[in-house]
């Protein structure tokens, strides 16, 4: 199977075709409604925060203000990043059962068979989805607090938005292929080592995903159309993967 940031970005490309065919609209109401608001709240409040938070990044008295002009398009970036991210984590943990609904009926037309864990109503499938986003949002602040504190060291901060644009492109291929994946009964571990042993296509599929949460409009279909991305990429790619990978 190819391993490469192109077959990454052909996954989503297929999801958002997908959630465009009449058997899985309605799945993909909910989590739109979610989407909308949530995304709005958190653009309104980043907008007004902005100023404040690059004069604290970059003040102008420090060493490297001549840089500014340079840095403050890159910061501009990392605020959108940190934006998409928030309403990332906050979307999901409240639109995660009927994610997993959303996932399962990919998997069962692609396939023609559900997954191994299927037939769960949202209610029963609420606590799962909740307790496998809760565990997701715990690895990600693992790892993002230490990122954002690169942000305040003076030299440091000019790559700190280069390492969390990357981070954020793994970080999204982990949460969206965590559904059709959890489906299936793998865990986390197993999930991550999946994911590792493509991880060029992982980047490419997160990447892009990221790219989509930035354009007006389509953002707000970004999620339903990850999720059955990554299912498709379950499907042809990552159920195949050898499951000896080194994690």
């Amino acid at each position: 199977m190819p391993n490469n940031p192109l077959a990454g970005a052909s996954y989503l490309l297929r999801g958002f075709s997908l959630i465009m065919r009449p058997g899985l609209r309605h799945f993909v109401l909910i989590p739109l409604l979610v989407n909308t608001v949530i995304f709005s709240l958190l653009a309104w409040f980043g907008i007004s925060q902005f100023q404040e938070l690059i004069n604290w990044l970059l003040p102008e008295e420090s060493w490297f203000a001549f840089l500014r002009w340079l840095l403050w398009p890159l910061f501009a970036l990392t605020m959108v990043l940190v934006i998409v991210y928030s309403f990332t984590v906050l979307a999901n943990l409240i639109a995660a059962p009927f994610n997993s609904q959303l996932a399962e009926q990919v998997e069962l037309m692609l396939s023609g068979l559900p997954p191994q864990q299927a037939g769960g109503s949202i209610i029963k499938n609420l606590v799962p989805a909740l307790k496998s986003e809760l565990g997701k949002l715990g690895y990600f602040l693992i790892r993002a607090i230490p990122l954002l504190i690169l942000f305040a060291i003076p030299g440091v901060n000019i790559i700190a938005p280069f390492l969390w644009l990357l981070f954020n492109a793994w970080f999204l291929a982990l949460e969206y292929a965590d559904y059709p994946m959890a489906n299936n009964n793998l865990d986390f571990k197993t999930q991550h080592t999946r994911l590792k042993a493509a991880r060029l296509t992982s980047l490419g599929f997160g990447g892009t995903t990221t790219l989509l949460m930035m354009v007006p409009v389509l953002n707000f279909l970004a999620m339903p159309a990850a999720v059955a991305g990554a299912t498709v990429y379950w499907h042809e790619q990552l159920q195949r993967e050898d499951q000896g990978a080194t994690p």
